[in-house]
């Protein structure tokens, strides 16, 4: 199972890091070891840069089946905003943990903004707790969280966590750690979007294989489409898929154009050494939402 993160560094004065940054996540079968990000799938060289998105690949066991089948597939977007006062940030370890009726999602993305104030970054090892018990993090350093903003695509929900707090020993109550809920007038519903099983054939013939970064937008009646959603989420993935003969296939998460699929435009933006493609076909099913 592939987890794809992105992780934001906050564009203040000395907000990048030049330490190791870590990950673990926590699940319904299975709980990963702390993970290193070594190896950013945006390729910007030097990592955790300010005001920079680092893209990471974590490949690791199932943590937990999804409740409705092993198509489905669920996103939360997470952000988090640190308040714009005094000594707000920190340099202590951060984690999340999510609670929900069914914790059991397989595929993350992340997104972590650290506030626009001086000092606000961090040097401290890093790292979210998705689905997981309580981390017992001593050492802690001051940090004014502002709140935290968690979009499911596939729900139609973006939920906003007002914090307004310290979490440091030495400030308000003295926790380093809050429990958040949800502010319903803060609450945003939206469309959901709907799993797509997206199934690209690649050619046999010579030079058929492609390491470009190969997208698709999907159209629906009366001039309804998706967005262009590139098919691979790394640079890694790029290398791997697309291949001559091949077949590669994916979940993606798109606006729903409705049970007619009219016509699908599919390219690749060129890059790599390698980016001709001879395309052979492509399927598409609208997954129904036990996965079938």
């Amino acid at each position: 199972i592939s987890y794809h993160i992105s992780i934001k560094t906050g564009d203040v004065p000395g907000a990048s890091s030049d330490s190791k940054v870590l990950i673990k996540l926590y699940g319904e079968k299975a709980d990963t070891k702390k993970e290193l990000l070594l190896v950013s799938d945006n390729d910007l060289g030097n990592y955790f840069e300010r005001s920079r998105i680092d893209i990471f690949t974590l490949d690791t066991m199932d943590i937990g089946k999804t409740s409705t089948g092993p198509c489905r597939v669920i996103n939360y977007e997470v952000c988090t905003v640190t308040g714009d006062v005094r000594n707000a940030g920190t340099n202590a370890k951060v984690f999340l943990q999510v609670y929900g009726e069914l914790a059991n999602s397989t595929t993350f993305t992340v997104r972590v903004k650290t506030g626009d104030k001086k000092n606000a970054g961090t040097d401290s090892n890093v790292f979210i707790i998705l689905y997981g018990s309580k981390d017992d993090t001593d050492h802690s350093e001051g940090w004014f969280l502002d709140w935290v903003e968690v979009d499911a695509s596939c729900l139609g929900l973006c939920l906003k966590f007002p914090c307004g707090r310290w979490l440091d020993k030495s400030e308000d109550d003295g926790a380093i750690e809050r429990v958040l809920f949800p502010a319903e007038l803060q609450t945003v519903t939206y469309t959901p979007f709907v799993p797509y099983e997206i199934t690209v054939y690649t050619s046999d013939v010579f030079g058929a294989g492609t390491d470009a970064d190969v997208f698709i937008v999907l159209y629906g009646a009366d001039g309804v489409s998706t967005q262009q959603k590139p098919l691979c989420q790394s640079k890694r993935e790029q290398r791997l898929f697309f291949k001559r003969n091949s077949i590669n296939q994916f979940i993606v998460e798109l606006e729903d154009v409705g049970d007619i699929l009219e016509k699908i435009r599919i390219g690749h933006d060129g890059s790599g050494i390698n980016s001709g493609w001879h395309l052979d076909q492509v399927d598409i099913r609208r997954l129904l939402p036990n996965g079938k």
